[in-house]
């Protein structure tokens, strides 16, 4: 009997988001966040990321944005105490009133220095009016500079 298939990668990236531009949130691993082996919560660094998404697109909808969807969200390595953790989000797609934002994290190992990408997401956000209702999201043209 064959193997099925590997899904299809939602979240195609030749090149790392995180290989240009700066980081949405860089923040360090403190030992709070650590189960008892020393590695990093997985919510923990998914707060992060949905931090940092939030950011992008909060900027891109010139305004309030609420998370309505984790799409896809692969861990990819650990990350320990010490790690300083970068995540970089960037919008891939906009409809009316929503926004994917794909986010990566990054983590500089505290001792070895190396670089290490950790975490790979695609986020789903809503641009939202004072009430929390959908409004559309403006498009590039009428955004200000």
């Amino acid at each position: 009997m064959s193997d099925p298939s590997p899904p299809s990668d939602p979240m195609p990236s030749p090149q790392p988001i995180g290989a240009h531009g700066a980081p949405a949130l860089r923040t360090i691993a403190m030992p709070a966040d650590a189960n008892p082996n020393g590695d990093i919560f997985g919510g923990w660094l998914l707060g992060r990321m949905d931090l940092a998404g939030g950011a992008v697109a909060f900027e891109r909808a010139c305004g309030r944005v609420v998370t309505v969807a984790i799409d896809a969200l692969t861990f990819l390595a650990p990350v320990a105490v010490g790690d300083l953790v970068s995540c970089y989000a960037q919008v891939t797609k906009v409809g009316r009133t929503s926004m994917q934002v794909q986010i990566e994290t990054i983590v500089r190992r505290r001792i070895t220095h190396e670089s290490v990408r950790v975490t790979r997401g695609l986020f789903t956000y809503v641009a939202v009016d004072e009430t929390g209702r959908p409004r559309p999201v403006p498009t590039v043209a009428s955004q200000s500079p």
